[in-house]
């Protein structure tokens, strides 16, 4: 039972995902990381079976990676994710990854963005976002309390209100879960509840 969500700031990302390894109806562990850094200013946030979720997250970054390496020109987080939307409709003709996924990424120029795509190549740009069940009852919340001029610590403050909305709603809600911040500075953590 995966969650994903994002909030994008004027001059920030803010990316949350459960920490929950978990196969059919076992937990495996409690510790998963499924923020996965890109390079050092773009984020995935990944869903799904374990395996294409490492799997893919591996070919991206190492595509990125290689990309950067030939052309000295880092790619741009829009790059990144219509890269990643690409391989994912490419994929889904042959064998597709079961991932969903929200691509948050600051650029120089650009500033910051954040971008939802699931597994059928869907991909848009948005303020907030969600994946998975919790997603369902954050959403609206977010919807309401989303504005222009959001600060980190406002931002914070929303990514709070929707982890204990999924924890008091949701009937297998995830115990743990993990934020980030990626902005000028690059990525870090900035809780875990």
């Amino acid at each position: 039972m995966d969650f994903l969500a994002g909030i994008r700031g004027p001059d920030f990302v803010m990316l949350c995902s459960d920490t929950s390894a978990v196969q059919s109806i076992v937990t495996m562990k409690q510790d998963e990381d499924k923020l996965v850094p890109i390079d050092s200013h773009k984020l995935f946030a990944i869903s799904g079976e374990a395996g294409d979720r490492v799997n893919f997250t591996e070919f991206i970054t190492a595509n990125v990676r290689l990309y950067a390496f030939r052309n000295g020109v880092d790619l741009s987080t829009k790059a990144v994710a219509n890269f990643t939307r690409n391989e994912l409709a490419t994929a889904l003709r042959k064998s597709p990854y079961q991932t969903n996924l929200l691509i948050g990424g600051y650029d120089e120029h650009c500033g910051p963005s954040l971008y939802w795509c699931d597994y059928l190549a869907t991909m848009h740009e948005q303020n907030i976002c969600g994946s998975g069940y919790g997603s369902y009852f954050v959403l609206s919340l977010f919807d309401k309390l989303w504005r222009k001029d959001l600060t980190e610590a406002d931002a914070l403050n929303m990514m709070r209100k929707g982890i204990e909305e999924v924890k008091s709603r949701l009937v297998v809600a995830p115990p743990k879960y993990i934020i980030k911040i990626i902005d000028k500075n690059g990525i870090r953590v900035v809780d875990e509840v």
